[in-house]
């Protein structure tokens, strides 16, 4: 792809999302080409580029614009790398994974509505996600914005949840596909964390709920009530006309602020068809709580 013109932005829904056009970002982009770049980002939440077929060179460049990146962790089948490889294709052959394998069960949480790396003490700033391999159907991504979500509740529930203190974990996602799912390793490398119920763009000021998988339960309360509560704020933000439902074809990449946005894959037939994602995560820089 070469650049045609002018980069330009186009919003993908009313509240949140863009697709940005005339740009190539397989290639060393200078500060001014990615000025724009940023900029919408911080604006829209979630980005798409398409017909943009990168490696995992070309990812890794484009993501360090945004910030170091995170190494992945132990659970997943690209530990020790730049990358959350989301794919059921074997790594090694090439094959698809038989759908009882533990690797296809430990990406099923990612149907639940979470931000990524909300289970680290630093939570992440975005995920860049690039399309490799794609199913002829299924398979979508959904987002839903976090920033409507807060709008849309009542004040009093607001000034309920500012105060208050979310206890996340990458084992209370993993829990609700199958207990003990997680190695002991992981759960030692991911001890449980808190986090604010919503963080705020440094930018321009806009306040998201901050929510999700892998928040368990609300911390000094009793835990069936900050289940209850952290089910009702997660139930009220899941609404239709908060949603981006995307579509995925081979060279598409999305850009998404953990921020400001929840996502979760939606089912694809694994047996039938091939799908091999490569995800980068770019570290934020500061906590929300002390720990």
């Amino acid at each position: 792809m070469r650049n045609t013109g002018p980069t330009k932005v186009t919003r993908l829904h009313p509240l949140f999302g863009a697709e940005v056009e005339g740009i190539d970002i397989t290639r060393p982009l200078s500060p001014r080409e990615f000025g724009p770049i940023r900029a919408a980002f911080e604006e829209h939440s979630v980005l798409l580029f398409r017909d943009q077929h990168m490696d995992d060179e070309m990812q890794v460049r484009f993501s360090e614009y945004f910030g170091p990146l995170e190494t992945t962790g132990s659970a997943n089948p690209a530990a020790g790398t730049k990358f959350q490889r989301q794919s059921n294709l074997d790594i090694m052959t090439g094959e698809p994974i038989p759908p009882d394998d533990m690797r296809m069960i430990y990406q099923k949480a990612n149907y639940f509505w979470h931000s990524d790396s909300s289970f680290k003490r630093i939570p992440s700033l975005c995920s860049i996600l690039t399309a490799r391999v794609c199913p002829p159907e299924g398979g979508n991504t959904e987002f839903l914005c976090m920033r409507a979500a807060w709008d849309s509740l009542p004040p009093a529930l607001q000034s309920t949840l500012y105060p208050l203190i979310a206890e996340h974990s990458l084992g209370h996602s993993r829990d609700r596909v199958q207990k003990g799912i997680l190695s002991d390793k992981t759960l030692k490398e991911l001890p449980p964390v808190k986090q604010r119920l919503f963080r705020d763009n440094p930018v321009n000021g806009r306040r998201a709920l901050y929510a999700g998988a892998h928040a368990g339960h609300i911390v000094d309360w009793p835990e069936a009530t900050g289940k209850a509560l952290l089910h009702e704020v997660m139930w009220r933000a899941d609404q239709p006309e908060f949603r981006l439902s995307h579509a995925w074809r081979e060279g598409d990449v999305i850009v998404w602020d953990n921020r400001a946005v929840v996502h979760r894959a939606t089912f694809y037939d694994p047996v039938k068809y091939k799908r091999f994602m490569q995800r980068t995560t770019i570290g934020g820089d500061e906590m929300t709580v002390p720990q």
